[in-house]
């Protein structure tokens, strides 16, 4: 080989294999948008809405990564779309950081899909990796599209058995697509050609029946087959159909009927015809095995009464009845665009004790929300009752003495907590209930003949709405992760399309427990959809005058004289929250009204600034907290985040007006309850000295010295707990916010009584009702009112807090507080535009501090420096305040 040819080749070489070692491994500086969602989720059908939210990640992990501009484009055409050519919108490159856009072309139709792609300018200007495509496909959009009618079995609201529903029909052409639509009064399960469509459990969510009801939407096409083809529905009562007697009332709601659905399947042929199959008349209905359901108490299976096939198409119906058809429960029927509930984790059995031949315990080792399966042979007409339940007798059998109080049985057919099957002798069965679920850790399975059981023979399935986790601690310090992990197991048992105070006594929306949580929530899962759900059911449910009921929904329960501010601040508190840390001012707009409906109520009702409407402070360990002050507080509350709305929805002659009135109630609360020459709230108890610190009433140059009451008055009650819900939600913030975090931790890590830790020592596995354990009354084991501690992990210690000026974490404010009691700290929480960490380890006798801040956002960060402490970074000192851009820092605090 020449020289020349040598010095060609030998460069040419190396340059082929730099390209090769490039294309294998994967290059940590590609720059590229990722998670591309409509409305919160991920390709999702069935969108009603007429601009859709769209909204994505940048990943681009080198330091300030930002994008400087973006270009959205929308097509039914996905070959388009690849091309960067869409028929729908073009947005054309719109020069802003924005990741979060409303739609904004040409009128979607329904029932199309539509997709999707965003292109992103990196800091220097330049055009990023091409990102996925990603799709959304609309659903009914206007009632006006509904083909079928709403059927019924006619039965009335007494008759037990659930019914089934079937229709044949015949599918002749090549299928290109099929889309199934059902809403339901009541619940549902939807079957084509024999097998149950998609994962869901307990669909639709549950709603104020006669303002709004929901459908789900469903991809078909894979379960239709050419020829014969059957479409199966059973139904279940939900809360619609409330058969079981309790304090609430539910059995006694407006809208209460049989259970009834409305149905379209959409079938879309190759040749472009389409066709709509429709609950009709046409359709039949017969009982079903399950002979009683309840989502209050449990569900009855008899295995003698099943039908093989019912849901086939060659099933012989003629003995079935004809269907009755009725009226919509409401005029509203829309899309159910959220996460849905499912079977999210199977639980094994930890131990099994067998007490007799016809008595078995079996334990799940964790308190969960859910249902069990059973596996089990016995001869005909054998009855097995399954008792669930959160508790022991000394005897070792199931106490449901603590969940079964507010219960008010007719008879005694329908047990709480307690699912019936009765054997056919058919080899072994296997039975889960599918229109109810429970709370429990302990299954107690007795037998009315010997049956053999084992470990094995019963499973357990933790139910909730399955939201994405968000958010992740870890420590030295086992108690601390023990109980993160506690709280957000209660946290997942109490949310089932809307958050709720426990999963075995009432399954209640309570509105106290939903706020007191809400930070909690935001900061470990991906909740948006629930809480806007949830925040319609409140619209749906206030009165003319701003009155909202305690618990939502309601079947009318909850106007009574203590649903004040305290409980249903929710209103503002919910939707504020989600802007804070989604930086989405939707559920703000959506709520806007109804929450001025409910602060002129309360003005009206309190002309002077303080009002009584509340609750107090519920189940304290001892010191009672003035009402008065507290759900003034609550008002404050109100009126502060609807003057800071007003403005963010540019409502000016609003937000002077409610910025004043906020001033105003301040005022008057600290008028009467602080005494500025002690820096005493109140009485001076712990929740009255926490409130007025968590909310803002404390004037500025005052606040150090009523933490400092604070955290004398937690000393002076042995370094323990004093306080009810609405100091649990105030008491850790408090002090860790205003230079008392070691008196936070130590509360916070207590493990003698009265404390969270005091419940883990015990062996909880969830959060509890009453600090007491051994309390005669509010002692549920799985509730989310003192969850507070959960969402206070990532703030007090970790540091991490949205700024409202740049809501969703545009800007984090990172404020950690290295506390003596722990050697190492990290948290972890996924923003709206990437994952944040803030961790912290001890080094000797300094503290390194590491951040992560995700691309597109930045962080100032405020180190707590003691007397004689500086911080380095690279070996220099910097100062204690800094502003940074996205990336990865460490520091030194020594």
């Amino acid at each position: 080989m020449s020289h020349y040819l040598k010095n060609l080749f030998f460069p040419l070489l190396l340059l082929l294999i730099t390209w090769s070692s490039a294309g294998m491994a994967k290059d940590p500086l590609v720059v590229k948008p990722a998670t591309l969602q409509c409305e919160y989720l991920l390709n999702p059908i069935g969108i009603d809405a007429l601009k859709p939210r769209l909204s994505w990640l940048m990943i681009d992990n080198r330091q300030d990564a930002r994008q400087t501009a973006y270009r959205i484009i929308v097509g039914k055409d996905s070959i388009a779309i690849s091309k960067r050519m869409g028929n729908s919108w073009d947005s054309g490159k719109i020069n802003s950081s924005d990741r979060l856009v409303n739609y904004g072309g040409q009128p979607l139709e329904a029932f199309h899909k539509y997709f999707w792609t965003v292109e992103l300018w990196d800091k220097n200007g330049k055009l990023a990796a091409p990102g996925p495509i990603s799709s959304f496909e609309t659903g009914m959009m206007t009632a006006a599209h509904w083909k079928g009618d709403w059927i019924s079995d006619g039965n009335d609201i007494n008759k037990r058995p659930a019914p089934y529903f079937r229709k044949a029909f015949e599918s002749s052409k090549q299928v290109k697509s099929a889309r199934a639509y059902i809403a339901a009064a009541g619940l549902y399960e939807l079957y084509l050609n024999g097998k149950k469509i998609g994962n869901h459990r307990l669909d639709p969510m549950y709603t104020r029946f006669d303002k709004r009801n929901l459908y789900v939407s469903y991809d078909v096409t894979a379960q239709l087959q050419k020829g014969s083809n059957a479409i199966g529905v059973l139904l279940g009562n939900g809360w619609y159909n409330h058969q079981a007697m309790a304090v609430w009332n539910f059995d006694k709601a407006a809208w209460r009927a049989r259970p009834a659905f409305c149905m379209d399947l959409r079938i879309t042929y190759t040749d472009g015809t389409t066709t709509v199959i429709t609950s009709g008349k046409d359709w039949k209905t017969s009982l079903s095995p399950i002979i009683s359901n309840n989502i209050y108490t449990a569900e009855h299976y008899d295995f003698r009464l099943e039908q093989p096939g019912w849901n086939t198409s060659d099933f012989d119906d003629r003995k079935w009845e004809s269907v009755v058809v009725r009226k919509a429960p409401s005029d509203l029927v829309v899309s159910q665009a959220m996460q849905p509930i499912r079977n999210v984790k199977e639980i094994p059995v930890k131990s099994m004790k067998k007490l007799d031949d016809t008595t078995y315990v079996f334990d799940l080792g964790q308190n969960i929300s859910g249902v069990t399966k059973i596996k089990v042979k016995g001869e005909d007409g054998t009855i097995l009752r399954l008792k669930h339940g959160e508790r022991l007798y000394a005897n070792g059998r199931v106490d449901l003495s603590n969940i079964d109080v507010y219960y008010r049985p007719k008879d005694q057919t329908d047990p709480f907590q307690t699912d019936i099957i009765t054997l056919s002798g058919k080899g072994q069965l296997e039975f889960m209930p599918k229109f109810n679920y429970k709370g429990f850790q302990y299954v107690e399975v007795t037998s009315s003949k010997p049956v053999q059981l084992s470990k094995e023979s019963i499973t357990g399935y933790f139910m909730h709405s399955d939201v994405a986790p968000k958010g992740k601690i870890s420590s030295s310090n086992p108690l601390i992760d023990k109980l993160w992990w506690a709280t957000n197991n209660s946290y997942l048992s109490n949310l089932m399309g809307y958050p709720t105070d426990c999963p075995q006594r009432e399954k209640n929306g309570w509105t106290g427990d939903g706020h007191f949580a809400i930070e909690t929530g935001l900061f470990n899962f991906d909740g948006i959809t629930v809480y806007e759900k949830w925040l319609a059911d409140h619209r749906d449910e206030q009165k003319p005058d701003g009155v909202l009921p305690d618990i939502i929904p309601t079947g009318g329960w909850g106007y009574g004289t203590a649903n004040g501010t305290d409980w249903t601040s929710t209103i503002a508190i919910i939707p504020w929250n989600i802007y804070l840390f989604y930086g989405d001012s939707q559920l703000l707009a959506d709520s806007y009204d109804s929450m001025k409906k409910y602060v002129d109520y309360i003005t009206q009702i309190s002309p002077e600034g303080l009002t009584t409407f509340g609750r107090g402070d519920w189940v304290p360990v001892k010191s009672k907290s003035n009402l008065e002050y507290t759900s003034s507080t609550y008002y404050f509350v109100d009126a502060i985040i609807l003057a800071k709305t007003s403005k963010i929805l540019h409502k000016q002659k609003d937000f002077d007006y409610y910025s004043k009135l906020a001033e105003k109630i301040k005022a008057s609360i600290n008028n009467k309850y602080f005494n500025a020459e002690t820096g005493i709230y109140a009485s001076g108890v712990q929740t009255e000295l926490s409130v007025a610190l968590q909310w803002g009433l404390v004037p500025e140059g005052l606040k150090a010295k009523v933490a400092q009451n604070l955290a004398k008055r937690v000393a002076a009650d042995g370094m323990h707990l004093d306080v009810g819900v609405l100091g649990a939600k105030a008491i850790l913030n408090a002090l860790s916010d205003n230079g008392q975090a070691e008196t936070a931790y130590k509360l916070a890590a207590q493990d003698t009584y009265p404390s969270w830790g005091w419940w883990i020592v015990n062996g909880a596995t969830t959060l509890y009702e009453n600090w007491d354990i051994k309390a005669e009354r509010d002692i549920s084991l799985n509730h989310m009112m003192f969850g507070e501690i959960g969402g206070w992990f990532f703030k007090g210690l970790g540091g991490i807090h949205p700024d409202e000026q740049y809501p969703g974490f545009k800007r984090i404010q990172l404020r950690p507080n290295f506390v003596s009691g722990l050697n190492h700290f990290k948290a972890e929480h996924e923003g709206p535009y990437g994952k944040i960490v803030s961790a912290w380890k001890r080094s000797g006798n300094k503290v390194v501090y590491t951040v992560t801040i995700p691309a597109n956002s930045d962080a100032v960060i405020s180190f707590p420096v003691a007397d004689g402490k500086k911080v380095y970074r690279n070996g220099k000192v910097i100062a204690s305040k800094v502003k940074l851009n996205a990336g990865v820092y460490q520091f030194e605090i020594a």
